[in-house]
């Protein structure tokens, strides 16, 4: 019989109601439209994500964010919060 080890719990995405999502969606879909510049705030990442919006993947619900020279693919649901991004 083998030992059982406490399952370490990993840190888990807020959850979010309906409205909460489909604002954070609406907010995406401008941004992608507009092609403007904004601030992700995304789970599990320490910084920020800054950047266009260059695709919104509805199969694979992956948002895709053009920064500098890369595209960055980031879940739907581990975004936290659409920012514009600071104008210079």
């Amino acid at each position: 019989m083998g030992v059982k080890m406490p399952k370490k719990s990993k840190p888990q995405r807020p959850s979010r109601d309906d409205f909460e999502l489909e604002e954070l969606g609406n907010q995406l879909v401008e941004a992608h439209n507009e092609k403007t510049e904004v601030t992700l705030i995304v789970f599990k990442k320490e910084e920020q994500v800054q950047g266009k919006i260059v695709k919104l993947d509805g199969q694979t619900k992956l948002i895709h964010v053009e920064s500098g020279y890369e595209t960055i693919k980031i879940p739907f649901l581990d975004i936290l919060k659409v920012e514009s991004a600071p104008q210079l």
